[in-house]
């Protein structure tokens, strides 16, 4: 049976998962067929030959070295979704509580003695310095509408904010679901002009870091509020401070303080709490078994930032997966050399993602053991597995 390395604590409802099925699962797992880790970074870590696939508990995969994983074969797997409500609760929680002062009017309020708490005077003369706006009324900006940006959007509607979202990948079906409390815009600099509030749902990577910069800010509204609780190094944080100095940004609430941001009265700022929650924990580490489960004993694949999406339901035999170059005649070259061991294919799918593929042929007999040596030998081929029925 499988063997997987755990790089963090997992929940007893994940490691139970594993178990029931007769999965191995320790910290120490020499060579793993999957790794499931929650923050800890792999960047550095030298591939075990078995290793298939690395699932992250959440969803940025930023400490995951994924273009290796793709050179490799390697199935790099997240969890959207799973800590979305949590995150979203957060992103509220911040969002009042910069626009009302919350942080500094609680601070104040502690540093009373108990004879100006008993003093009426004393307390009702920090409503005058701690006064702050209501969200109802505002126009909110969402930059990025998926699993949390949606749920955000849709409870600041029910607040009585205006919703505008940008998120030029979100499939136009799922922007027609959302319409009814969200107003799409294909520019991203009506968010920056016209928006009261902007809070960021962004994935990490190569073109979302350092997107809002000081161009962007440039273009804010006078007095805006912003909000980050995806990644911080999606914002320039130097141009926020800067910002904030200037009175350009009112107050900013984020998730991933820096030293300069820590320092400033301004700055709500958490430590990396959006999806600490039991709940989101729970939901995430369940999820990400169920995925790993199915990759490894079917070959089956779903919230994959590397490999195709493609899942479907096994024939009685033997299944074979190849990973490969996404290349003119790749397929045939492969079916060729399946046909000519006298197999019968009974089911075949094959998806493409960007420069690699992913084909299952699924039979309704065993295949002979040779069989995935020979496919691995092709030019363009990554990897290839060969699952028992």
């Amino acid at each position: 049976m499988y063997a997987i390395q755990n790089k963090n604590k997992i929940s007893a409802n994940g490691r139970a998962l594993f178990e029931a099925d007769g999965y191995t699962v320790a910290d120490d797992v020499a060579n793993p067929d999957g790794i499931v880790v929650h923050s800890a970074p792999l960047h550095d870590m030298v591939f075990p030959p078995r290793l298939k696939a690395i699932i992250r508990v959440g969803a940025g995969v930023n400490t995951i070295p994924v273009e290796r994983c793709t050179e490799a074969g390697i199935a790099v797997f997240n969890t959207p979704g799973g800590n979305a409500n949590a995150v979203k609760e957060l992103t509220l929680a911040a969002m009042i509580s910069i626009c009302r002062n919350v942080n500094g009017a609680s601070e104040w309020v502690h540093s009373l003695t108990k004879e100006e708490v008993d003093y009426g005077k004393t307390v009702e003369k920090g409503k005058e310095v701690y006064v702050g706006p209501e969200i109802m009324g505002k126009t909110l900006g969402v930059l990025g509408v998926g699993a949390v940006g949606s749920r955000v959007a849709k409870a600041c509607a029910d607040l009585g904010m205006t919703v505008i979202g940008y998120d030029p990948y979100l499939p136009h079906l799922r922007k027609l679901e959302l319409a009814q409390f969200v107003r799409f815009t294909d520019n991203i600099e009506d968010i920056y002009k016209q928006c009261d509030f902007i809070t960021v749902h962004v994935p990490l990577d190569a073109t979302t870091e350092g997107m809002v910069g000081r161009k962007e800010i440039e273009m804010m509204k006078d007095g805006v509020y912003l909000i980050n609780y995806a990644r911080g190094p999606i914002l320039d944080n130097d141009a926020v401070c800067d910002a904030l100095e200037s009175g350009k940004i009112k107050a900013f609430a984020t998730d991933f303080p820096t030293d300069r941001e820590l320092k400033r009265k301004d700055v709500f700022a958490t430590p990396h709490l959006g999806a600490a929650t039991p709940e989101a924990e729970n939901n995430c580490e369940v999820m990400a078994v169920k995925q790993m489960k199915e990759f490894l004993e079917n070959g089956n694949i779903a919230n994959s930032v590397n490999f195709p999406d493609v899942s479907f339901a096994r024939a009685d035999g033997d299944r074979i997966t190849v990973f490969h170059k996404n290349q003119v005649g790749m397929l045939g070259v492969i079916t060729d050399k399946v046909a000519g061991m006298g197999l019968n294919i009974e089911n075949l799918v094959n998806k493409g993602r960007g420069d690699y593929a992913y084909t299952i042929l699924d039979f309704n007999t065993a295949v002979p053991a040779e069989l995935e040596e020979i496919l691995a030998q092709l030019p363009g081929v990554v990897r290839v597995r060969v699952i028992g029925a």
